[in-house]
């Protein structure tokens, strides 16, 4: 992993977390708990902070960012889809992000809210809890069932295991 203090801002990590070689991390980023950063992520808090909680999923090429003075906030168990942007924004617990989503400045994910594929969450707009959301930009079309909170239980805790999974085999081209 590429990880860089910017002008005094160091990234701070537990020590559980999973950091793949390629992802970079930069300034104020705190990450928490046997959280899952996959390869290409981009995490830049050289002028913003960023905070992701415990048990969460950064995947694959996401970029999270934030504007200066600002913060942007992931909260625990929370999935954010491959190639997703997240920027300034707030995401509450057990969030799904899908794939090549945007969330856009100062919105707000509600806590078990899903965000569709390819969706754009335009700025300040507000997903409630266990809400779902998708389009371009995106609309609310249903509420989260349980069915979907055991599936996504599931999921979850297969990144959790990343962590530990990932830290034992040795990283290597073929």
């Amino acid at each position: 992993m590429t990880v860089y203090e910017f002008e005094g801002r160091v990234p701070v990590i537990d020590e559980s977390a999973y950091i793949f070689p390629n992802s970079t991390i930069i300034g104020d980023v705190r990450i928490g708990k046997e959280t899952w950063i996959g390869p290409g992520a981009v995490l830049r808090g050289d002028y913003g902070t960023i905070v992701i909680g415990d048990g969460s999923a950064v995947e694959d090429n996401c970029v999270i960012h934030a504007r200066p003075g600002e913060k942007t906030t992931i909260g625990n168990h929370v999935t954010i889809g491959h190639l997703s942007v997240i920027h300034t924004g707030s995401i509450h617990d057990w969030a799904v992000i899908g794939m090549q989503a945007v969330v856009s400045d100062f919105s707000v994910i509600g806590q078990w809210a899903a965000i569709g594929e390819g969706a754009v969450i335009k700025s300040k707009f507000e997903v409630p809890d266990e809400s779902i959301a998708v389009g371009v930009p995106a609309k609310i079309i249903g509420k989260i069932d349980q069915n979907y909170k055991d599936l996504w239980i599931k999921y979850k805790a297969n990144y959790n295991s990343f962590c530990q999974r990932y830290r034992k085999i040795e990283m290597r081209g073929v």
